[in-house]
């Protein structure tokens, strides 16, 4: 008996893990319309260094942190001006907070004629939760991550999560 609690105690906070990053997993997969072509953050991973990552979120989100590297465009001040230097044909990953805002924002450099456009699935909340780092505006990593909202906050397992 004491075998069976004991491994049932060790495998309960891996279970519940496993169980959240699939409740997370179906949320984008109910939000996300795949409009744009995704990217993994495993895959963003290993070219991080090839493609312009664009910030899709507000600038108070990336204020606090956001990938190294990465452009701020925003969401609802978004301007297809503040990309016209990126060539058409240039690979582009655009993130957000969960990839919603960035999938709309890939939409539109698609429609402007962009055609290496992709979208990150999870986008920073996933970022962080497998690990990886962010960085603050003095390119210095941190672990703060603008978690939106409390509601949407709930995703962020890893870091500091600042509203």
């Amino acid at each position: 008996m004491n075998k069976i609690i004991f491994i049932i105690l060790f495998l309960f906070p891996s279970l519940a893990v496993f169980a959240q990053s699939k409740s997370f997993d179906l949320l984008l997969r109910s939000m996300i319309k795949k409009t744009v072509p995704i990217i993994m953050v495993a895959e963003l991973k290993t070219k991080k260094n090839d493609v312009f990552l664009l910030d899709a979120r507000e600038r108070e989100e990336y204020e606090v942190s956001h990938l190294k590297n990465a452009r701020f465009v925003g969401f609802k001040e978004f301007d297809i001006e503040s990309v016209k230097d990126i060539s058409k044909n240039a690979p582009i990953v655009v993130y957000c907070s969960i990839g919603v805002r960035s999938e709309k924002i890939g939409e539109k450099l698609l429609a402007a004629g962009y055609t290496n456009v992709r979208n990150c699935y999870g986008s920073i909340f996933e970022w962080v939760n497998q690990g990886n780092v962010v960085v603050d505006m003095d390119n210095k990593p941190t672990q703060k991550v603008h978690a939106y909202n409390k509601k949407w906050g709930v995703w962020v397992k890893k870091g500091e999560r600042v509203y």
